[in-house]
C-alpha cells in the first residue's frame, strides 16, 4: 500500500463510510492457476463445459437451498468421473491460496479503526471450510456467506442483510468486489461499492479506497 496522501486523516474523519465489506475469491484468495486448470486432471478439454454446467447448478445451492455435493458427485459421474467426489471437491474447492498482501489490507483497516467484514457467495461445504480451516471468523468482525444469508450476490438483498448483520446503516460500508454485477447489486442496495481483483495491484485499491475517505495505511 501506498503512504497515506497529506490530508487523508481529515477525509477519513469526514467520511461516512466506518466499515469495509470484502468478498473472497479475487480479492482476499484465489485458486493457483485458475477453476479450469484445476479441473483439467479429472476432465481435460471438457472442464469448461463441465465447470460450467455445476456453476449454474449450484446457485440454489449459493443461497443455502440444497446440498451441493450430490449434484456434483452426479455432474461428475456423468462426464466420466469415478473418483469420489470428496477427493475431487478437496483438491479443486478448497484449494485456495489466502493472499498476504490482502491480509495486510485487512489488518492496516482494523488498525484505523474500521470494522471489516467478509461478503461471499459460497455454498456450505466451501463455506465451512474457510471459516475454521481458513480462520476467516477470526480475521473478520463479522462473516456473511450467502448460504447462510439466504440470498446470493448480485442480488440487492445479500448487501440488505449484510448490513442488518453488521448492525449499521448500510450507507456507512464500502464494498469491494471483483464482479462488475455484484458491484452493481450493492449499489443498488444504497452500499458504496468498488470492483477491484488481485490483478489491478494494491496501489489501485488503495486509490479506491481513498475515493470513500478510507485509509488502510
Amino acid at each position: 500500500m501506498t503512504p497515506s496522501a497529506p490530508g487523508s486523516k481529515r477525509a477519513v474523519a469526514a467520511s461516512p463510510i466506518r466499515h469495509v465489506l470484502l468478498d473472497a475469491d479475487g480479492v482476499l484468495q484465489e485458486l493457483p492457476g485458475g477453476w479450469y486448470a484445476a479441473m483439467e486432471p479429472y476432465l481435460g478439454e471438457r472442464s469448461r463445459d463441465f465447470l460450467h454446467r455445476t456453476w449454474k447448478e449450484e446457485l440454489p445451492m449459493l443461497a443455502g437451498r440444497g446440498d451441493y455435493l450430490p449434484v456434483l458427485a452426479a455432474n461428475l459421474q456423468e462426464f466420466g468421473v469415478t473418483l469420489p467426489v470428496a477427493e475431487v471437491y478437496d483438491a479443486v474447492w478448497k484449494n485456495i491460496v489466502v493472499i498476504e498482501e490482502s491480509m495486510e489490507v485487512v489488518r492496516g483497516l482494523r488498525r484505523n479503526g474500521y470494522g471489516v467484514h467478509l461478503g461471499t457467495n459460497q455454498e456450505s461445504y466451501r463455506g465451512a471450510y474457510m471459516r475454521s480451516e481458513l480462520r476467516y471468523d477470526e480475521l473478520f468482525d463479522v462473516s456473511c456467506y450467502s448460504w447462510e444469508l439466504g440470498v446470493a450476490k448480485p442480488d440487492p438483498g445479500f448487501f440488505t442483510e449484510a448490513a442488518r448483520r453488521i448492525g449499521v446503516d448500510v450507507r456507512t460500508v464500502l464494498f469491494i468486489d471483483d464482479t462488475a454485477r455484484n458491484v452493481e447489486g450493492a449499489r443498488a442496495a444504497g452500499m458504496a461499492a468498488e470492483q477491484w481483483d488481485l490483478t489491478q495491484g494494491y496501489d489501485v485499491l488503495a486509490e479506491l479506497l481513498a475515493r470513500h475517505g478510507v485509509s488502510a495505511g
